[in-house]
């Protein structure tokens, strides 16, 4: 005997959110599933049709469509599930809360608290603290460092190179300048092992050094453009040379140079050839602030995508692989963007702290 048919009654708005709910790509596939039956339903198809059309059975149709008559778009959503007691009081869940934000007993001779310890300590379940602490977003494994300028006139080098990358001199070139030391070529025991399906990349932990290389280099913010140059040491005459090869590669126009606090940039013979080549003008970042200078940026990507994984039978291997890299890079480069002015900056680092997080 064919079903009855039951036609649904839905206003506009309901209408409208249904169609949104089919419409999306974000949803579950179960939210979309129970707008497809409603829809359809208020068309007049049967449910032996619906369940046909939308790929589920005939009770689920019914279910969900007595669900809307009932409690209208909200019913489609699932029920809150009662799930099973609690098994512990809420002075046991403040215990853990409190103890796990204040340093454990000395007489343990742990710096912070794991799951098993704060477990044994209090008398719960490690699985169960383990659950609390990503309840509370707790992470006592995790170790945020911190690290004050102590640069008296920090806020005022923060401004003058923050300036130069919002609002750079009118026809002069702002370049951020580094040299990244020590780059040393290892050569891998055995060949990488190449990505497979469900296999990430893979290399052996053991090496043989070959030496290291000096990488210098100058980022063009405008346009991500990189100038570098590979020596043996970093001294004040390796920076000076690679300075004039950028003076060169940039002939009568003005350079604002943004470089490091490293003596090696303030040496005597770096200021005595600046003063005799006035269009040069270096901008130096505050103490424990080389997070200003861009050129860093570029030092982490050519880590990350060539030196890294790479092996060098030599350290001649290791500067053809950076030459290479650097050569393409400047084929496809876009400009390095800043976005935030001074006053963000000093009001987000809140005291002149820099941080990072250690596992």
């Amino acid at each position: 005997m064919a079903n009855r048919v039951k036609i649904i009654q839905l206003s506009e708005a309901d209408r409208v959110e249904l169609e949104r709910r089919v419409a999306s790509k974000s949803l579950p596939a179960k939210d979309v599933e129970r707008a497809r039956i409603v829809l359809l339903a208020a068309d007049g198809l049967p449910a032996w049709e619906i369940a046909q059309r939308v790929g589920c059975s005939e009770p689920t149709v019914i279910k969900w469509r007595k669900a809307y008559q009932w409690r209208g778009v909200h019913g489609l959503e699932d029920a809150a599930r009662s799930g099973r007691p609690r098994l512990h009081e809420p002075e046991k869940r403040f215990e853990v809360w409190w103890k796990t934000q204040v340093a454990p007993p000395e007489e343990l001779g742990i710096s912070h608290w794991s799951s098993r310890l704060m477990a044994r300590e209090v008398g719960v379940d490690h699985a169960t603290v383990a659950r609390w602490w990503e309840e509370w977003g707790l992470k006592p494994w995790l170790l945020r460092t911190c690290k004050r300028s102590t640069d008296p006139l920090f806020e005022a080098k923060l401004r003058d190179i923050v300036g130069l990358y919002l609002q750079p001199p009118e026809k002069a070139i702002v370049l951020c300048v580094d040299e990244k030391g020590q780059t040393q070529a290892l050569d891998r025991t055995q060949p990488m092992l190449p990505v497979r399906p469900g296999l990430p990349a893979g290399r052996t932990h053991d090496y043989v050094r070959h030496g290291t290389t000096t990488l210098f280099a100058a980022l063009e913010v405008a346009t991500g453009k990189v100038i570098h140059e590979c020596m043996p040491r970093h001294r004040n005459g390796e920076f000076l040379t690679f300075l004039k090869k950028v003076a060169k590669a940039y002939p009568r126009v003005r350079l604002d140079i943004v470089v490091d606090n490293y003596s090696t940039h303030k040496h005597a013979n770096v200021e005595k050839w600046l003063a005799c080549h006035p269009r040069i003008v270096l901008h130096f970042t505050p103490t424990s602030g080389s997070w200003l200078n861009l050129v860093e940026t570029f030092f982490a990507i050519i880590t990350k995508r060539s030196i890294e994984r790479g092996s060098f039978a030599s350290v001649k291997d290791l500067i053809a692989t950076i030459d290479r890299f650097i050569s393409g890079w400047n084929e496809r480069c876009e400009p390095f963007v800043w976005t935030k002015d001074a006053d963000e900056i000093l009001a987000h680092i809140n005291g002149q702290r820099t941080y990072a997080t250690v596992h």
